[in-house]
């Protein structure tokens, strides 16, 4: 009997059904986080720092360790990873993804005078680095997550809700992605109203503020290739990584026209700086519908599923997972100091 993605205490009667019956059965398994029921909404903050690669990157370092000691303040975040990358524009970008499941331990660490403050000051504006942070609160009816492997390794906020479905019915076919969010029950989740800049101007840096808009979506989606050997890990490096950097670097640079507002295909670190043997692309979409059309349609995607699908009997220990939510407008803030135009959403606005 397979189970469903969606948690029972999160199920209600559809008036909207799903893209399969109730006797489709996936050809591989694949699961789901669990978190407690008292679990309401969940926090994600994107915390970073950017400069130009060619630049000396002591000052970059030293403030991205500025952004890591906050999380050391009282009610910091149950989780964070560390992670990098250099965007389209030449920029080193190093990022810390931060979770809480408890939105008002969130408000207490964010409202402190130690972590608002900080962020507040124009000291932040005179350090020759930018700082951004971008800020989702999902309800749980807004997420849903995905894994390859019933015991993980686990990743991103699924690591602290827990525990891990019985294999799910909601995988293995085209619109399964939406069908796993538990809103999708009863709601199409359109998006309604535009990005807004509320201060700033981002040509000419300083501080920038965007508001988002109702059901922008947002998809972290990743892969662990630290356990490959052999054969699998040279089909790894050798014919399906290529094919998904193609995939990132597409959406980077001109994904505004299938509606991505920005991409960011990134890298584990450890505490110094060393690269990890996973990753993860993090997009920004104005909505769900736009990522359903590009992963069903286009291209660049397509020659991912089509590659991946062609190899995947070779792969037993790559890890394959992704969390997807979408946000009311009122659960999303964006903020970016001194970043050059092009970073996160503000190339949208």
């Amino acid at each position: 009997m397979l189970d469903s993605s969606i948690p029972s205490h999160l199920r209600c009667p559809r008036t909207r059904s799903r893209r399969v019956s109730d006797t489709w059965v996936p050809q591989v398994p694949a699961y789901s986080a669990r978190g407690e029921e008292s679990i309401s909404h969940l926090v994600m903050a994107y915390l970073g720092v950017q400069s130009k690669e060619d630049d000396t990157t002591a000052p970059t370092y030293a403030a991205y360790q500025k952004i890591l000691q906050t999380f050391e303040q009282p009610d910091g975040p149950i989780r964070h990873d560390r992670v990098q990358f250099t965007d389209g524009q030449g920029y080193l970008n190093l990022i810390a993804v931060a979770y809480w499941v408890d939105p008002s331990q969130f408000d207490r660490w964010n409202d402190s005078p130690a972590i608002s403050g900080w962020w507040a000051s124009d000291e932040r504006l005179d350090e020759g680095v930018g700082y951004f942070r971008e800020i989702l609160r999902p309800r749980m009816e807004q997420f849903e997550t995905i894994f390859t492997h019933e015991h993980g390794p686990l990743e991103g906020v699924s690591v602290i809700l827990g525990s891990m479905s019985e294999p799910i019915i909601e995988h293995g076919y085209w619109g399964s992605m939406r069908d796993r969010l538990p809103l999708s029950q009863t709601d199409t989740m359109d998006p309604s109203g535009a990005l807004s800049i509320q201060q700033g101007t981002p040509a000419l840096g300083g501080r920038v503020i965007v508001a988002g808009h109702e059901n922008l979506a947002l998809i972290r989606s990743g892969e662990d290739w630290s356990l490959t050997e052999a054969e699998e890990r040279r089909t790894w490096f050798d014919e399906i990584e290529p094919v998904l950097r193609d995939g990132m670097n597409y959406l980077r640079d001109d994904g505004l026209e299938v509606g991505c507002y920005c991409n960011r295909y990134v890298h584990h670190m450890d505490e110094n700086g060393n690269l990890l043997e996973k990753g993860f692309g993090y997009s920004l979409w104005r909505s769900i519908t736009n990522l359903e059309h590009w992963a069903e349609s286009h291209q660049t995607h397509l020659q991912i599923f089509v590659t991946f699908n062609r190899l995947a009997t070779k792969f037993k220990n790559l890890t394959l997972y992704h969390e997807v939510s979408v946000f009311d407008a009122s659960n999303q803030h964006f903020e970016y100091l001194n970043c050059h135009p092009k970073t996160g959403i503000l190339r949208a606005v």
